[in-house]
């Protein structure tokens, strides 16, 4: 006759078990656990437990050898089940993500699903189910480019030092042109939002000219200080260098940052800072213009004001600007900038890395 293992309880675990199997909180299966091995700890066998609780033999048995195994911790949860069989082989898995990453279709650009479920021979479903869960998106794709520029290192801790730790009696600006705004007008008005239905917009427009925002950001305090103008050449940007004289304390330094566009580098822009040595000029690395925190505003411009703005001319276009401008300026706020340039120095040598690989694969 087979005898099961002899249970042996520490004063702590006939306790503790003693205090779950009278509890009225905790789940009935701890409870019904309990009972057994306290059973067994008075040297009873698996077939008496069984007639006491009411439980199979099997059941007093497993919990039996579970708590010899792994104590009152194992008591508490059931052990893990290898779950249903998957009905699509690991192997099958790979395939997909590796179809995905490494290659293209022969008839487009990117996999979709229907052609993805072609190739593996799998449903559609499946092949959602296996991009979500690796975070693949063909669809998707994003835009970038690495800098070239060989003092990218240089410009880059200059720039961020001025960002993280700016100089005393001096003020910081991010400036840059938003060239070509145009001032659009639908051929026809747009129906107003309403519940189940969204706001419409025609397709078409009309174009009534354009203008140029120059913009420059304070990095103290958030504000901007703008002028719309026709043009971009040098002798609007030497008119926007002026305006910045004019509406800062004079016995403040500035800082600007500013990207390489030719305009900002012109002989009589360098005359003319010679001039007034209290402007210190920071070109941003080449491609790399998401270094100037203006972008940020012209970003927030373009989504909160002109995407979906109708201008019947550039009046009109230039006014709803200086409106937003105003209004910014009505209460502004600082873009925080947090990222160290050693950590941007890190990801762009792994970005070059990836990018030479892929070069020469």
């Amino acid at each position: 006759m087979r005898v099961a293992p002899s249970v042996e309880l520490s004063a702590e675990q006939r306790e503790t078990l003693e205090q779950h199997s009278r509890s009225r909180s905790l789940p009935v299966r701890v409870v019904e656990r309990a009972r057994i091995i306290l059973l067994a700890a008075q040297g009873k066998q698996n077939k008496e437990i069984c007639e006491a609780t009411g439980v199979s033999v099997q059941k007093a048995a497993r919990w039996r050898a579970r708590f010899l195994k792994l104590g009152l911790a194992g008591l508490e949860k059931d052990a893990p089940r290898p779950g249903r069989t998957p009905s699509i082989s690991q192997k099958t898995v790979e395939k997909v993500v590796k179809l995905t990453t490494q290659t293209m279709p022969v008839n487009a650009t990117q996999w979709s699903t229907r052609s993805m479920a072609a190739a593996a021979n799998i449903s559609e479903a499946s092949v959602r189910r296996i991009w979500r869960k690796h975070g693949l998106k063909p669809h998707l794709i994003e835009s970038f480019k690495l800098s070239n520029d060989p003092r990218f290192a240089e410009k880059l801790e200059a720039i961020v030092g001025l960002y993280v730790n700016p100089p005393e009696h001096a003020l910081v600006l991010c400036c840059d042109e938003k060239s070509q705004i145009q001032a659009l007008d639908r051929t026809q008005p747009g129906l107003p939002l309403k519940p189940g239905r969204a706001g419409t917009m025609t397709h078409d427009y009309k174009r009534n000219g354009t203008a140029t925002l120059f913009a420059a950001l304070s990095t103290l305090d958030g504000r901007v200080i703008s002028l719309c103008q026709d043009r971009h050449r040098h002798q609007e940007w030497l008119r926007f260098l002026r305006l910045l004289d004019e509406a800062t304390p004079a016995d403040k330094e500035l800082h600007l940052i500013v990207d390489n566009y030719a305009t900002h580098k012109h002989p009589k822009v360098n005359r003319w800072l010679e001039r007034h040595p209290r402007f210190r000029v920071h070109f941003t690395p080449t491609s790399a213009s998401w270094l100037n925190m203006v972008e940020r505003f012209f970003r927030d411009l373009t989504v909160n004001r002109l995407r979906r703005g109708v201008f019947r001319d550039v009046i009109e276009l230039v006014a709803a600007i200086d409106r937003y401008v105003d209004q910014h300026n009505g209460n502004p706020k600082p873009f925080i900038w947090t990222a160290k340039a050693s950590d941007i120095l890190e990801k762009v040598t792994r970005a070059r890395r990836s990018l030479l690989t892929a070069q020469s694969v």
